[in-house]
């Protein structure tokens, strides 16, 4: 399979690419600064560029068969201004499998009707901008003609696989407390192999 990863030098994208490469994977990753990505394959191609650039965009999705966005928020609104140009090109490329890392926050709330997770008492992060961009990207996925999945991960220490943990469709498991970040990439790894989750939100936690 040809997989292009964005967000690859970051905490899930790295795992992400770790799993894609041992399983031979054909895996291109667009990055900022090349100088991070520390693992050396024969199936890793490497472009340096932006995701706000589009021309970058599709050199990086040319000829895939599915894309994973492990993006982040990064403090700016670089991953809302960046997905109309991901699923722009994606669409132009005839790419239609998508797997993006949001956050819990924007999964359905078990409190407060008709409400997302940030938007409720359920949530108890007193900032919400985060979320936000994660919902601008939800918002613009269900409006578009991808097969999209969002994989929403509660808090995220850092850890290492161990492959048990809970997953539900547009809600967090209840009394979900975290998810490693390596059970993380497992979990949305595998969906590039299942059409389960196809255009949901899933949430993850043990």
């Amino acid at each position: 399979m040809k997989i292009t990863i964005l967000g690859m030098t970051g905490r899930v994208g790295s795992q992400i690419a770790a799993l894609a490469l041992q399983d031979k994977n054909q895996v291109t990753g667009l990055v900022r600064s090349p100088e991070k990505i520390t693992v050396a394959d024969d199936n890793l191609t490497v472009i340096k560029g932006n995701v706000l650039d589009k021309e970058n965009i599709e050199q990086a999705v040319s000829g895939a068969d599915a894309v994973i966005s492990a993006l982040n928020t990064d403090g700016d609104d670089t991953l809302s201004k960046s997905m109309p140009l991901i699923i722009e090109a994606m669409e132009e490329a005839g790419v239609n499998r998508l797997v993006s890392i949001g956050t819990a926050g924007i999964l359905e709330s078990r409190i407060d009707a008709d409400r997302l997770r940030y938007q409720s008492s359920e949530s108890k992060r007193r900032l919400t901008r985060a979320a936000e961009e994660h919902h601008k990207v939800f918002d613009l996925l269900e409006a578009s003609g991808l097969d999209w999945t969002i994989v929403c991960p509660t808090y995220l220490p850092d850890g290492k696989a161990v492959g048990e943990y809970r997953e539900e469709r547009n809600f967090l498991p209840e009394n979900g407390k975290q998810i490693s970040v390596g059970d993380t990439a497992h979990f949305a790894y595998s969906q590039l192999g299942s059409d389960v989750y196809v255009k949901s939100r899933v949430g993850l936690a043990y």
